[in-house]
């Protein structure tokens, strides 16, 4: 990894330490020279269990986490939790026994009451669980619902705090719309999606804001659920460096999913590229031998295009591949440029590091570090996706894929060591 990264992540971790009235640190925060008063944050989790993301988040709020190679404290403190399902491997009573945790019965409980709203920042982190699953193969998460009931408290207290959703709004995309529109109504700050774009890349590709894309395509190969969860995820690997065209985001034309022999043909055709396919697969460290076309029993693609004539595509290769890759083509460029999204596995699964960093960036000013409108149009891109599908391959076009927003200059990404430094 660069060496530059290690002088970012110390600025932005001494900008965390402002913006949050603390004293200025470097790298480590001892327990006990911690100040009396922190940042109070609420956890409103589907579930807390081994390897959940809420294990993942809220546990890296109590015990802290690597940055570069060393530990971090969050200065912020956990003090509420509410987990909506208590199966028989449960760790929620026994972390907010040992931690001085409260556990909640109810989301408002979490909150401070119905009508009293007393922490600074929620976690909403619905995610793992027993939740059926609906006719297009969507896990029905109550996401948008415990954000209503969140949403309910603000109201009645007569103020509001920084929200975060873990991955998408909602699988249903007309909700995700309507928590966007709730947030900009009360005027909170609203951050979800993906640890993937912030996660580490190898090799270290930004492409900086104006670049002009004319195509992209993102790989993964994931068969041991229903397709929807690893489907957002490389969408946000596809929208995390599409975004960064001239103007910003535009929005997207139609959508399209593809199976069977009707991907290949797809790309004989030219609607998306074979050599591009060919440098995102190079990038991944997983990589099958053999001809992809030959190894791949049932491939998937999504076929996007953008407003603006650029095309994007996503892949499920599961003989093929299991990292998340990125390749691109740039106008006027002859190579095109590629890179893997690097996840260091479990159970440490250490890229919940940077997005539980960009979390506390975001708790501490109240502004997103990537705009909420880009989980926004990939929560909207993975509903119609699934559609698509289930509906024999179908073409979208449909106007709540017309989103459009400015990406930040700084995307978030984490850089540097992501073991921990002897």
């Amino acid at each position: 990894m660069t060496a530059i990264s290690t002088s970012l992540q110390r600025r932005d971790v001494l900008k965390l330490a402002a913006a949050t009235a603390l004293a200025p640190w470097t790298t480590t925060l001892a327990a006990e020279d911690a100040p009396r008063k922190l940042p109070r944050v609420a956890a409103i989790n589907s579930i807390y269990r081994l390897r959940s993301h809420a294990y993942h988040i809220a546990g890296r709020l109590i015990h802290g986490y690597t940055i570069n190679g060393l530990h971090h404290q969050p200065p912020f403190q956990l003090v509420r939790m509410f987990n909506h399902q208590q199966p028989a491997d449960d760790l929620g009573p026994e972390v907010c026994q040992k931690h001085g945790i409260e556990l909640c019965t109810s989301v408002a409980q979490a909150l401070g009451g119905e009508k009293s709203l007393d922490v600074d920042a929620v976690l909403l982190i619905i995610e793992h669980g027993d939740y059926p699953l609906n006719e297009w193969g969507q896990i029905q998460y109550p996401r948008f619902e415990m954000f209503q009931e969140i949403v309910e408290v603000f109201r009645k207290s007569g103020r509001s705090v920084p929200v975060f959703v873990d991955k998408h709004l909602s699988f249903d995309h007309r909700k995700a719309a309507k928590m966007v529109a709730t947030a900009k109504e009360l005027k909170f700050g609203l951050m979800a999606g993906s640890s993937l774009p912030v996660t580490w890349r190898i090799p270290e590709f930004a492409p900086p804001l104006g670049t002009p894309f004319e195509e992209g395509l993102a790989v993964i190969g994931y068969d041991r659920s229903t397709w929807e969860i690893y489907l957002f995820h490389v969408l946000e690997v596809l929208q995390s460096q599409l975004e960064r065209r001239p103007g910003g985001e535009t929005g997207v034309k139609s959508i399209q999913t593809l199976s069977g022999d009707a991907v290949w043909k797809a790309g004989d055709a030219g609607r998306w590229s074979w050599p591009l396919l060919e440098h995102a697969l190079s990038r991944c460290p997983s990589r099958n031998y053999g001809k992809v076309r030959e190894q791949v029993k049932q491939p998937l693609c999504t076929l996007i295009e953008y407003t603006d004539g650029t095309k994007g595509t996503v892949f499920n290769l599961v003989e093929a591949v299991s990292d998340f890759a990125f390749a691109g083509r740039i106008k006027g460029q002859a190579e095109p440029v590629s890179t893997c999204f690097y996840l260091p596995a479990p159970p440490g699964a250490r890229f919940f590091d940077p997005l539980t960093f960009n979390i506390e960036k975001f708790f501490a000013s109240g502004r997103s570090p990537y705009p909420v409108e880009r989980t926004l149009l990939t929560s909207t891109l993975c509903d119609h996706a699934l559609h698509s599908l289930k509906d024999g391959h179908k073409l979208i076009s449909d106007p709540s894929l017309s989103v459009r927003y400015q990406p930040h200059d700084d995307d978030g990404h984490f850089r540097g060591q992501y073991i921990d430094r002897s």
